[in-house]
């Protein structure tokens, strides 16, 4: 029974393969994207003042097993796909540390607004999910991707894991790769932190 809160023992750990160091400085565009809150959301406008930005590839469904790639490899074997729903609930838990800070969060995958919907009730997520389904976001600033097929809630082409700082429209800080994902909101939070003195 797949239960997607839980972090098998022996996950493998991702590398830098260097394919977010592009981002770092980088100008966000005025994209709008579909958000789990109702109405579209303008990147460039919610990160004009401090704000998280984390990515994740795809959030499980507990009972439902996720899925393979197109040459049989199982998902948490995969270095990095394991854990968006630690990763999403460990910034949920600590939103109101965030707050404090004058920091807002904002979580992106390219599953769909409705898959998206869905995830965020379930587990009471309380800041918005945006959805990238049609990728112009992962195209438009060639995000860290990984193709796998999907049989519902997306495109094949995935977000790799991945967190933002942002202020001012543009990238601050990049964490990449992330492991393990549910420790990316308090490594995050830390950093902060230590900047504010």
């Amino acid at each position: 029974m797949n239960d997607p809160t839980i972090l098998p023992p022996d996950l493998p750990v991702p590398i830098d393969d260097g394919a977010a160091a592009h981002l770092i400085g980088a100008a966000i565009p005025s994209l709008m994207l579909p958000s789990t809150h109702g109405a579209p959301l303008d990147l460039a406008a919610i990160t004009r003042d401090p704000s998280v930005l984390f990515f994740y590839p795809r959030t499980g469904v507990p009972g439902r097993a996720p899925p393979r790639l197109d040459d049989g490899a199982e998902w948490d074997a995969i270095p990095g796909m394991r854990g968006c729903t630690p990763q999403s609930c460990a910034f949920r838990d600590l939103r109101a540390d965030f707050a404090m800070l004058g920091v807002t969060i904002h979580a992106i995958s390219t599953q769909t607004i409705e898959y998206q919907r869905e995830f965020a009730e379930r587990n009471h997520i309380p800041f918005p999910i945006l959805s990238d389904s049609d990728l112009f976001l992962t195209q438009a600033m060639r995000l860290p991707s990984i193709d796998m097929p999907v049989e519902t809630g997306g495109p094949s082409t995935l977000i790799k894991r991945m967190a933002w700082y942002c202020d001012r429209s543009r990238i601050v800080k990049v964490w990449y790769p992330v492991f393990p994902p549910n420790e990316n909101a308090q490594r995050v939070l830390e950093w902060l932190r230590t900047q504010r003195g």
